[in-house]
């Protein structure tokens, strides 16, 4: 379909005509001062295009000019259209504004904050009105009603709800009945195209059963967004999945040079990463891809006679404030990557991806992300040509103008590439992976030592507690439980959305050292005796999980999970929904994400009907790191209420 758009159009945020891009996810288009204001949010907030001179998927651009049509804008301005707000002297942007401080001071507090969005009335479970929402999503999308879904999303509705007593997601739904723009709504906001519902189909599944051979088509490109980003970043093409082509990897021109020792090491440090930081790897790298790519177009599409020095290219990733500080730091000295080295780490992980979908993977949570992102530089890829790779592109050296990873939604794909002449197996993968399977043998027994080193500890904070005066009032909690998409589907790359959401927040967040970290007194935080209670809970349930891990008995992992998420959900209840420490937001959020995502990962040791039995020592990995990530953070929040209620 023809990108030109009616003449009529105005830029959302301050109404100059004719805007020449849009915000994917807030379905919006913008000129192009307000663009660059959106681009400096970050793509957590704002993922822009343009409408001319970005390749578009015609589904998501007739996605966003419904939603700007039928006004979506007033979603994100809904308070401004109040008349009181005249009266209190909150307006929007116009064109006669500066671009700063007006414009963009506006664009941030509509966009980062949501400082205009409709509020829902405060109720004593947010959670609740979180599963409400998301239960009106789920019933939304089988119609063409775009905006109410997008209002539902802006309020907390979470795309990849599963309904328990459908036993399915709104993708599901949407796919059944053949809503593309509904479907490719979801997605912006993470919805997984490859997530089984409780018969074990997918929405692409349901799209092909019910004759929506384009829409099926969709979802699965979808499904390999970042990898096919990626590869059209290095060689401008795609793979072709119709023919269950998945990947295509490209080779460095200069791939006669040797690899150094140093490029050797970062490969190798790649190749054992867990599948989670892989994941959060690749999704950098892919923000750093579209960063690079968007600065090309925002340079060649700008009037350089009259370009001012306010609207720049972003020099390097923006902040993402779910993201640790390491990471953030990391994703912003992806920018200093010239461009040989930047394919290089394109194309290891294009090749590493690849690898890992095929299951040929061994990991070791704890590598260091930090090592592959100094050494990257001088290497080649000749050692990425075997026989299960044969598509190849050379790339050009010069410069260019930003759990489980076989596409954008993580291995709940099971396709296969087309090209299965691969050789047997080696001595070597058979020794890799029999390395693996003892490490994750030997992880268990410390994580199993450590539970009851925490619970030592426990009992001894139970003690110094029970000398501390009772507190004679529990404040009443009302900690939002609910998780942002990020947090949602730990095991996706869909980079559309999720970083908003993101898309992916907080599931490897570091949490600094509660020594470091400067903390007032928080008169509303539980007291020890209660906090300690629930923590003894969790690390019962844990070890009950870690012995179940041991025996190898891993249809006990559902209900252990359950029963775990139970009690990380009765703990943060504990707390108010917004606490003043940062350090106890940070601790919460590790709780309850990691919580939610050892659901997700236990579920997958269930194998499907038709479809591969699952790599169980995969599962039992990160089965691990998230029970692991569960009782650090049930850990923090003693010893953090412990000190505040001796103070």
């Amino acid at each position: 379909m023809s990108k030109r758009l009616r003449n009529a159009e105005l830029c959302a945020d301050c109404s100059v005509t004719e805007p020449r891009w849009a915000s994917v996810n807030r379905g919006v288009l913008i000129c192009d001062e307000c663009c660059s204001v959106h681009r400096s949010l970050g793509r957590h907030s704002s993922q822009v295009r343009h409408l001319m001179h970005t390749p578009w998927p015609s589904t998501q651009l007739q996605m966003v000019q419904t939603l700007y049509s039928n006004g979506a804008n007033s979603i994100w301005e809904h308070s401004l259209l109040d008349p009181a707000s005249v009266m209190s002297g909150k307006r929007k942007a116009n064109p006669q504004d500066k671009l700063h401080p007006n414009k963009s001071e506006f664009i941030r507090a509509k966009y980062q904050m949501l400082a205009f969005v409709h509020r829902m009335p405060c109720r004593e479970d947010d959670s609740l009105t979180a599963k409400d929402l998301s239960k009106q999503l789920h019933s939304s999308v089988r119609t063409g009603n775009l905006e109410t879904c997008l209002r539902l999303l802006s309020l907390g509705a979470q795309a990849n709800f599963f309904h328990p007593e459908k036993g399915n997601t709104p993708l599901h739904i949407a796919a059944k009945a053949g809503q593309v723009s509904q479907a490719e709504l979801l997605t912006v906001y993470g919805a997984d195209p490859g997530a089984p519902d409780s018969n074990g189909k997918t929405p692409i599944d349901y799209a092909r059963e019910a004759g929506h051979h384009d829409l099926a088509d969709r979802l699965v490109e979808i499904q390999y967004e970042l990898t096919d980003r990626l590869a059209f970043y290095l060689c401008g093409r795609k793979p072709d999945h119709k023919n269950n082509q998945h990947f295509i990897v490209p080779q460095m021109a200069d791939s006669s040079l040797d690899l150094s020792e140093l490029a050797k090491a970062a490969k190798k440090k790649l190749q054992s990463l867990s599948n989670h930081l892989f994941e959060e790897l690749a999704m950098d790298v892919y923000d750093e891809v579209d960063r690079r790519e968007t600065d090309a177009v925002w340079l060649a599409t700008q009037n350089h006679s009259t370009l001012v020095t306010e609207t720049t290219v972003v020099p390097f990733l923006p902040v993402n404030p779910e993201y640790s500080s390491t990471r953030n730091q990391g994703r912003q000295k992806l920018a200093r990557f010239n461009a040989h080295e930047f394919a290089t780490l394109v194309i290891d992980i294009l090749s590493d991806a690849k690898r890992r979908q095929q299951g040929n993977s061994v990991a070791s949570p704890k590598d260091n992300v930090e090592l592959i992102l100094k050494s990257v530089g001088v290497r080649h890829c000749s050692d990425s040509q075997d026989n299960d790779q044969p598509d190849y592109d050379s790339v050009a050296s010069d410069e260019d103008t930003d759990q489980e990873l076989p596409s954008s939604k993580g291995d709940r794909t099971k396709s296969l590439d087309s090209d299965l002449s691969d050789s047997p197996i080696t001595m070597q993968e058979y020794l890799d992976v029999k390395t693996a399977l003892s490490a994750s043998e030997a992880k268990i027994q410390h994580l199993m030592k450590a539970n009851n080193n925490l619970s030592d500890e426990l009992r001894l904070m139970q003690k110094k507690a029970s000398k501390l005066e009772k507190q004679s009032s529990m404040p009443e909690s009302d900690y939002d439980n609910t998780f942002n998409d990020s947090e949602m589907d730990d095991s996706g790359l869909c980079r559309r959305g999720r970083l908003r959401s993101s898309g992916w927040l907080g599931e490897g967040t570091s949490i600094p050292e509660l020594d470091d970290v400067e903390m007032e007194s928080d008169p509303s935080l539980p007291s020890t005796e209660d906090v300690i209670r629930k923590t003894e809970q969790i690390t019962k349930n844990i070890q009950e999980l870690l012995r179940a891990a041991q025996d190898n008995k891993h249809d006990s992992f559902i209900p252990c999970s359950e029963r775990i998420h139970v009690a990380v959900t009765e703990m943060a209840a504990l707390f108010p929904k917004k606490p003043r420490s940062e350090t106890v937001r940070s601790s919460l959020r590790l709780l309850t994400s990691s919580a939610y995502r050892l659901q997700s990962e236990c579920r997958k040791a269930v194998p499907s009907e038709g479809c591969p039995g699952p790599d169980m020592q995969l599962v039992t990995q990160q089965v691990i790191q998230c029970a692991y990530d569960i009782a650090k953070a049930a850990k923090q929040l003693v010893t953090i209420t412990t000190k505040e209620n001796t103070n």
